[in-house]
């Protein structure tokens, strides 16, 4: 449900970590581009000697600090478990099965000597569904490992986020995203159809189906009728479009074809009295496709997208098929990935937080949190500051806005209580095994919690993790110890570069409670209006220039942004930027920031914003990020914000003609 949390909460937030050299400034001056007038393009003059100097690392598709942070973190998670998977641990210890899922990952010669032995109790299962009631069943009893057309989760209720509600959300697209089935006039989404066709028809070739080819047109077909279904992304991100509980007999009656009690009971789900049904619609016509579409079709369709969800630990042939779709021609990358990097991000996944206690042990001083912590407090009160001067909104709306921001929740580094794997199964030498009962697991823990109170001491990311998030119904903002450390995060650098880097960062989280769908919850986390109508149309009409002017961007030919998905991330970056700034300029204490390098606090607290998104992007990856992210490409979020900036014009002193100037009455200012 990766997709549910990014697409519906804005919950994750796609960052990047600057590569500071010099320990005074914190700026990183070799990668500056000197031709480049940060007036013109502060994005180039802060990135553009790395730029030309870098190439994207064969194993790929996008390279830039995040991805530098990200390989750091994923260097010290391997050395915590080879240690683990070489040690003798007691057996059913967390550390035994730690070492044991990562060892029977990498061991390649075995996965290649079971052959397609692990998988056939899975296909023959498929095999076995007779009935629609079966084919209900065996999905109830995948959800979790198998992403299926209506997928079934469990999160704080909108409406009472004091209590867990089971939900739907739309699924089982092989390809990124509808508009990969339905833009059929563009050539780029085109060649990603022809070749997840092309590994369709390898999978069944590979598992010894009869006739591949018609197997891999009949599941494209289905696809396509499920994607003709799907809500698009914008429609996606409204919070009050998407919240629609209903009862379980609601739900039968509303979407007929699809047995219902039967796949809430084998999802464990079937005592729930209402659930929310995310897209009405799409669960109706996917409802409606389980009556018509063939059972043969179903079970084909099931088939192979067990197969692609089990080839990282099937044979070689199925492993390269997949890498010729999913990596080539969906990200453009040349070569595979560390078969041990693929470990560690598999078992973060299955067991993240006993890795994760391991880690913030070894490299998360108890300083880094005391100093993440005075800043968070800092852009805080800049915020509040801020809210207080904003011209065009009322009193009133002040107030419940000053009321949300003061019940924040803050998270940092790592979580108060780890979670408990002892029920957990883990077997030397059974990759496959492993990752199915590790999803079932982490399912069987999600779904016990419809129904009852949220547990507001959990995290939604390991502190591995190179990420940060907001989480509107639990009003909070987190930050994995992973993304708070050098080089992004930097005890000894100059303040104005971690206010314009890792301040910006915070600006961004606090700031996502104010953005088009966050600030539809109030500081409670419930779904309800707390504005006038007069200030939701001005923060509206506000939010519909900034619309207008990312779609002036155009990533790739042909290819411009989508300002509406963007919108939740833009106001964030723009309104993140402002507040860190401002909370830069309280850091001082009124006392005049000293000149570094030649470069004024303000402008390296500019240059330490552009550098945090340093990135690289293939073309491929680029067309899947511009379809399904609702983040702006690096470029045009350190452009696109910094336009808008007082601060920015007062310290690069622009002037009409340089390309970034913007007059001062069209700037566009939100929080």
């Amino acid at each position: 449900m990766k997709s549910l949390r990014l697409s519906t909460l804005a919950v994750l937030v796609h960052l990047a970590a600057a590569s500071f050299a010099a320990p005074v400034s914190g700026l990183d001056r070799p990668g500056f581009d000197p031709s480049v007038r940060a007036q013109d393009d502060l994005f180039h003059a802060a990135n553009g000697g790395w730029l030309k100097a870098t190439e994207i690392p064969a194993d790929k598709p996008e390279y830039g600090a995040f991805i530098q942070l990200r390989d750091i973190s994923d260097a010290r998670s391997r050395a915590i478990v080879e240690e683990l998977s070489k040690a003798q641990s007691k057996a059913g210890s967390v550390e035994q099965k730690v070492g044991s899922y990562y060892a029977a990952y990498l061991d390649t010669a075995a996965i290649d000597k079971a052959g397609l032995a692990p998988v056939q109790p899975s296909l023959a299962a498929i095999d076995a569904i007779k009935t629609p009631k079966d084919l209900a069943t065996w999905m109830g009893q995948v959800q979790g490992r198998l992403e299926t057309p209506v997928q079934l989760y469990v999160m704080a209720d909108f409406k009472n986020p004091t209590m867990n509600q089971a939900l739907t959300w739309q699924g089982g697209l092989g390809l990124p995203d509808r508009d990969y089935y339905l833009k059929t006039d563009d050539e780029r989404l085109s060649k990603a159809r022809a070749a997840y066709e092309t590994y369709l028809t390898t999978l069944a070739k590979l598992a010894g189906m009869k006739d591949p080819a018609d197997a891999a047109k009949r599941v494209m077909a289905l696809e396509r009728r499920i994607a003709e279904a799907h809500w698009d992304k914008v429609e996606n991100r409204n919070p009050v479009k998407i919240y629609n509980p209903m009862t379980p007999a609601e739900l039968t009656k509303a979407a007929p074809g699809l047995d219902w009690a039967t796949f809430l009971k084998e999802a464990r789900l079937g005592g729930v009295e209402r659930l929310s049904v995310s897209q009405p619609s799409a669960a109706t016509a996917i409802a409606k496709l389980y009556a018509e579409v063939p059972l043969a079709d179903w079970k084909l369709y099931f088939k192979l997208h067990t197969l692609d969800d089990a080839a990282t630990v099937l044979p070689a042939a199925f492993r390269d098929a997949r890498f010729a779709f999913r990596g080539t021609a969906l990200t453009g990358a040349k070569e595979q990935k560390p078969r041990w990097q693929q470990g560690i991000t598999e078992v973060n996944a299955a067991l993240g937080e006993a890795v994760g206690q391991l880690y913030v042990a070894k490299h998360f001083p108890p300083e880094y949190k005391a100093r993440m912590q005075e800043l968070v407090n800092n852009l805080l009160a800049s915020y509040k500051d801020s809210i207080d001067g904003l011209s065009w909104m009322t009193p009133a709306t002040k107030a419940q806005a000053q009321a949300k921001l003061s019940k924040y929740m803050t998270k940092i580094g790592y979580p108060d209580q780890w979670r408990d794997y002892s029920q957990l199964e883990v077997r030397a030498g059974d990759p496959l095994g492993n990752s199915q009962r590790a999803a079932r697991f982490e399912w069987n823990r999600i779904a016990a919690k419809a129904g009852k109170p949220v547990d507001r001491s959990e995290w939604g990311m390991t502190p591995q993790t190179v990420n940060a998030y907001y989480n509107p119904s639990l009003n909070e903002i987190v930050f994995p110890a992973a993304i708070l450390q050098p080089p992004f995060f930097d005890m000894a650098a100059d303040d104005a570069v971690n206010y314009g880097a890792i301040g910006a960062v915070i600006g961004h989280e606090i700031s996502h409670g104010f953005d088009d769908q966050g600030s539809q919850f109030d500081g409670e986390g419930v779904l309800r209006n707390w504005w006038t109508d007069e200030d939701r149309k001005a923060f509206e009409a506000v939010g519909a220039k900034l619309v207008a002017q990312y779609e002036t961007y155009e990533p790739l030919p042909g290819k411009k942004l989508n300002g509406k998905l963007t919108l939740g991330e833009n106001i964030a970056d723009l309104s993140g930027l402002q507040i860190a700034y401002k909370a830069y300029i309280r850091s001082l204490k009124g006392q005049p920031a000293p000149v570094i390098e030649g470069y004024t606090g303000a402008q390296r607290f500019f240059l330490g914003w552009s550098q945090a998104w340093r990135e690289k992007v293939r073309e491929e990856r680029a067309m899947q990020l511009l379809t399904t992210d609702p983040h702006s490409p690096p470029e045009f979020r350190a452009n696109g914000a910094a336009v808008n900036h007082d601060g920015f014009h007062e310290a690069f002193g622009t002037k009409p003609g340089d390309k970034m100037f913007k007059p001062t009455e069209e700037r566009i200012r939100i929080w």
